[in-house]
């Protein structure tokens, strides 16, 4: 028993070099027990089988360590999933952690820069301007006079959210044996988008590369910014950057005291999101409430830690699904996912069902109040569906579908009268060439007329054919009754049955004929030969009867 016991341990405690090849943050068995034993430790002591208040529950994630407070950012915007009370408590997790002592915090820096510390440096804030699960941000000056943010990541905590994602990885591949219905989700997929993004978000050098980017590519909009980066002075643990004196996007009050239209900027945000979105490619995948601050009447994007990507073939793709909602067209609406999508089992699908639970889809969506569609629920009820209708969407779906609902989460109090699928689906009418239209327009009816012509002239050439051989008699013609397999099915059991009443009559008429003879030899008086065909007809007439009493 406990050889088995030891070799089941083995095999659920897999080695982690698949997610950690190079080793650095130490995965391995031992690890991975003594932190699910903490993780047990934190959940008893929060009595989690008695369940959670609100405040229980925040409390609790923030004790399980950042990977969890994580989640709970997440879960703070899905009010689909939790009820208000929770989401509001949890929106305490994208504000403020507990921060560390400031002597760990130099000791960091020490570890990161050495002695060139004192160079970079001319002086360091001691209280932090934001203390996140991740990472702590202190107010500094360089020794240039530059008033800088300077971003530090939490000792040890790189290592410990990745073997918290070990072990949601090896818990994943384990639900994932009994979990085959295919319209649920992969749990594997889920837990290697969110290594991809831990690898991104723990990387203060690509966050680093990101701030540039997004300032490069918003540079001509008067309305957004993000803060000016040190990338000579930035690392993988460390990242410095303008400092910026704004306003917290959730304190509404200081935001109409300092004359700010809360309705302009929501609806701003959203616009520019969608040119993040449709035209950029880039776009912020985790923009919630803490990373958004107001400065000088513009947008400031502080943390760019996670960032989407879209390629133009995917972009284009969710572009016509948005178009295909505004305009409530179910047809334009499969077309777009057909399109958009990366695989699909066209023998599989039912393209009639298909399209009618799209109507229904936008039936129920289309009665809605458009302050009252929920794009979360929306975005997740079309995930569902396709992948019911065995149509496979890329996963650069799952990130925008996140951002938008985490966006919406955090401008809701701005917009309430306005949903976002209306203002993108504005923003694309507004974006268009009428040229550009034009000339697609054009271009797309050239190609249908020559695909008309083309095959005008090819049933022209087949018809003459055709009445050549039928004006000859050589025209033979092969029909196939479709839906005919189970009528057809049910006549042959009826003609089966039938048959085997008619050998019934048979054997029975026939044994009564040959028991009226003297034939030897004999059994219970009558011929032998009498007697077996009485028996086969006793035999098959029975098994006629508990056929049609079991066939009812």
């Amino acid at each position: 028993m406990a050889m088995a016991d030891n070799t089941l341990l083995k095999y659920f405690f897999s080695s982690g070099a698949e997610i950690d090849p190079e080793g650095r943050f130490n995965l391995s068995r031992k690890t991975r027990t003594r932190r699910l034993k903490e993780i047990y430790s934190i959940l008893q002591k929060h009595h989690f089988l008695r369940g959670f208040s609100p405040e229980e529950f925040r409390a609790m994630l923030e004790d399980l360590g950042p990977s969890f407070v994580k989640i709970g950012q997440t879960l703070s915007t899905r009010s689909e999933i939790l009820p208000k009370a929770y989401c509001d408590e949890l929106k305490k997790l994208q504000m403020e952690c507990d921060p560390l002592p400031f002597d760990q915090m130099l000791a960091a820096l020490d570890d990161i820069y050495g002695e060139r510390q004192g160079d970079i440096f001319d002086a360091i804030d001691p209280t932090p301007l934001g203390s996140a699960s991740l990472a702590q941000v202190h107010k500094a000056r360089l020794a240039n006079g530059d008033i800088v943010a300077v971003k530090i990541q939490r000792p040890g905590v790189k290592a410990t959210m990745a073997l918290d994602i070990d072990i949601m990885r090896m818990v994943a591949r384990q639900a994932s044996r009994f979990m085959k219905d295919d319209q649920m989700l992969d749990l594997r997929d889920v837990v290697e988008e969110l290594w991809a993004t831990f690898l991104e978000e723990t990387d203060f050098q690509r966050e680093a590369a990101n701030l540039q980017e997004f300032a490069r590519l918003n540079k001509d909009v008067a309305f957004i910014d993000s803060p000016h980066v040190y990338p000579e002075l930035c690392g993988e643990y460390v990242l410095v950057m303008e400092y910026i004196d704004g306003i917290p996007i959730l304190v509404t009050d200081r935001l109409r005291a300092a004359g700010y239209d809360l309705e302009e900027i929501g609806e701003k945000i959203l616009d520019n999101y969608a040119t993040q979105i449709l035209d950029h490619g880039f776009f912020h995948a985790d923009p919630h409430p803490g990373n958004l601050l107001i400065r000088n009447g513009k947008v400031v994007y502080i943390d760019l830690g996670i960032m989407g990507r879209l390629s133009p073939h995917d972009r284009a793709g969710f572009g016509n699904i948005i178009q295909a909602v505004g305009m409530q067209s179910a047809t334009e609406l499969k077309s777009a996912l057909m399109s958009f999508a990366i695989a699909k089992d066209n023998a599989a699908i039912d393209h009639t069902r298909f399209l009618a639970d799209l109507d229904l889809l936008l039936e129920d969506y289309g009665s809605c109040d458009v302050a009252d569609i929920d794009i979360g629920m929306f975005l997740n009820d079309i995930l569902m569906l396709t992948r019911s209708c065995k149509v496979t969407l890329p996963s650069s779906i799952t990130s925008v579908s996140r951002g938008l609902v985490t966006l919406e989460g955090t401008i809701l109090p701005f917009i309430p009268n306005e949903n976002v699928v209306s203002i993108i689906n504005a923003h694309i009418q507004r974006t268009k060439d009428p040229a550009e239209e034009l000339a697609g327009a054009m271009e797309d009816l050239a190609l249908a007329l020559r695909s008309s012509a083309r095959g005008s002239m090819d049933a022209a050439q087949y018809s003459g054919e055709a009445l050549k051989m039928l004006t000859r008699g050589q025209l033979k013609v092969n029909t196939e009754v479709l839906g005919s397999e189970a009528p057809l099915s049910h006549l042959g059991k009826i003609v089966n049955r039938l048959t085997i009443g008619i050998i019934i009559a048979g054997l029975f008429i026939g044994s009564s004929m040959l028991s009226l003879s003297s034939m030897e030899p004999r059994l219970l008086g009558v011929p032998v030969l009498a007697f077996f065909g009485y028996l086969g007809a006793a035999i098959l007439s029975l098994w006629v009867v508990v056929d049609i009493a079991r066939k009812r």
